[in-house]
């Protein structure tokens, strides 16, 4: 249930605008379909605006449909009050709707969305005609360059070739001079194309600025909406962030309130695993204890199970795995195998999330998955449904799902399962500590 957007995965990089029509290319990145077209138009080179990737042949363009997907969810709609936005906010720099003047911004500068659109437009300074013409101007002035650069050549060659007709018959006196005088005509054309390429370079680079501009006329002339798109993304990002960290919480509240008290089976605990008098701890020792050999009891792994079972409805537990480097947790049924090496997957009977190596987590599932968490959890919250086959992880702290099995089909007891793995060398020895529900006011 994570989510994070981000404004710029939803702005062009050619005109900085949010994506009308978005195209990948073959290199991945993404552009609205007619900035990335224009740019190649006037380009002498099929190249990549982003990494510079060179193309022998123009590419084909495929609609990238998630992004045009997500650029549409950028109504023009209030959210608050479902209206239209059709006013904008000069005190607070927003788009408002004809509500939001009675509450929000009732003592604000208020002024209609279109007249705020011309002024910007007005700011721009220069019209599409004049961008286009002032584009046109540094066309031709690179068609005059490299004519003079050609023009130049021509002289050049042909400079060369009198020389050497002039100087042929006195080759062997004036032999020397001659390479001299090659020399300078071949060094002032470098001289020359080198200075033509510099301006090619600078005049490029203001067809770009230009064509950027343009677009952005060009946008203004299509939607009334242009110089508030950026801050009404900027708002539905951070709106979306602060519903999402609250509808998590929210379901973490929930689920916390099936709570169960649990207490560890010893019965079912490895000769090597130290219980606490209270059932609600368990670490590994070095020491194999003399037990009985019943079942029930895990030969091999170092693991245990709670002594409550569950065939039906819905419950929730907590442990806290703080200064551990491995450990697993979750539930399993109760005809898995307890003798010799065990499989940590669904299809045998077990629904865990595991920690290797201090900060490496992963689902067992049929192909392991790994977690991408932004901290470390503390402690760690299980809840199931049986009825609907869902087992889900939470970070109490964070208030994050890690991981949920969804889909489960369960048709016999299922009972919580716990493994702190072996010590190693005392690196692993805190123990999994079954804790109640803090209950927030």
């Amino acid at each position: 249930l994570s989510l994070s957007v981000s404004v710029y995965q939803f702005l062009c990089s050619i005109c900085l605008d949010v994506f009308t029509d978005p195209v990948s290319t073959p290199c991945g990145h993404n552009f609205c379909k007619t900035c990335i077209t224009q740019h190649w138009d006037i380009s002498t080179q099929c190249q990549c605006p982003m990494c510079k990737e060179f193309f022998k042949q123009r590419p084909e363009l495929r609609v990238n449909t998630f992004i045009s997907e997500m650029a549409n969810l950028e109504g023009s709609m209030c959210k608050k009050h479902e209206k239209q936005l059709e006013l904008f906010c000069k005190t607070d720099q927003i788009c408002v709707c004809l509500f939001c003047t009675f509450s929000d911004h009732k003592s604000h500068d208020i002024v209609p969305l279109k007249e705020e659109c011309e002024v910007k437009k007005a700011e721009l300074g220069e019209t599409d005609a004049e961008i286009q013409q002032m584009i046109q101007k540094r066309r031709v002035k690179i068609q005059e360059i490299k004519r003079s650069v050609e023009l130049s050549r021509e002289d050049a060659e042909r400079e060369i070739a009198d020389s050497v007709q002039v100087f042929t018959s006195l080759m062997q006196s004036v032999e020397r001079g001659q390479a001299e005088l090659i020399g300078m005509i071949e060094e002032t054309q470098k001289t020359t194309e080198k200075q033509a390429e510099g301006f090619i370079k600078e005049l490029q680079q203001e067809i770009s600025e230009l064509m950027r501009r343009s677009s952005e006329v060009e946008q203004v002339h299509r939607s009334s909406y242009v110089g508030s798109v950026r801050r009404a993304v900027a708002q539905l990002e951070e709106t979306l962030s602060n519903e999402m960290k609250k509808l998590l919480e929210a379901e973490l509240k929930t689920v916390q309130q099936f709570e169960v008290d649990l207490t560890l089976d010893p019965d079912t605990a490895h000769p090597k695993l130290i219980l606490s008098d209270d059932g609600k701890q368990v670490k590994h020792g070095d020491v194999k204890k003399n037990l009985p050999d019943n079942p029930e009891r895990f030969s091999s792994c170092p693991c245990v199970f709670g002594q409550q079972s569950f065939s039906s409805g819905r419950f929730y537990y907590e442990v806290l795995v703080k200064g551990k480097t491995k450990w697993d947790l979750g539930v399993a049924r109760e005809s898995i195998n307890r003798r010799g090496q065990i499989t940590l997957d669904p299809n045998h009977g077990y629904w865990n999330v595991c920690l290797r190596n201090e900060n490496e987590y992963k689902a067992a599932a049929f192909r392991p998955v790994r977690l991408s968490l932004k901290s470390q959890p503390q402690k760690v919250g299980v809840f199931v449904d049986y009825e609907e086959g869902l087992v889900s992880f939470y970070d109490v702290d964070a208030a994050v799902l890690m991981y949920s099995y969804s889909g489960c089909s369960f048709t016999e007891k299922l009972y919580p399962y716990f493994s702190p793995c072996v010590n190693d060398g005392g690196k692993n020895s805190a123990p999994l500590i079954i804790t109640p529900v803090s209950h927030a006011d």
